[in-house]
């Protein structure tokens, strides 16, 4: 199967428009200056992840009103689909966002560090 899913493409570029509060807050405020490149909204096979670095090889998702069945079997299949690339997927959910930001950047931070 295909890394990239040209069908999700209208969707993906409808999400980089219409970021969530938290997303937006990740993106502004500390990854689109982050040294390393991050890209919003980046499709994988079926699944479009809300930022992926191919550098280091990690991806975020913001688990929010949409991702509120983080083990249910849906999701862990769509993890498996990711991973399977050695793609690190991290998962933050948006009360961490709001409550907890400095720990989230220096989370992904780390991650990304010991990608590399």
């Amino acid at each position: 199967m295909k890394r990239h899913n040209p069908e999700l493409t209208f969707y993906a570029r409808k999400n980089r428009k219409n970021m969530t509060r938290q997303e937006s807050h990740l993106w502004y405020d500390f990854l689109r200056k982050y040294p390393v490149n991050f890209l919003r909204q980046k499709i994988i096979e079926n699944y479009i992840v809300d930022f992926y670095c191919s550098k280091a090889k990690v991806a975020i998702e913001i688990d929010g009103e949409y991702h509120n069945y983080t083990n249910s079997e849906k999701e862990i299949i769509r993890t498996t689909q990711i991973e399977k690339y050695d793609i690190l997927l991290i998962r933050i959910t948006n009360e961490l966002i709001d409550s907890k930001f400095e720990e989230c950047c220096e989370h992904i931070d780390k991650a990304v560090k010991e990608r590399l």
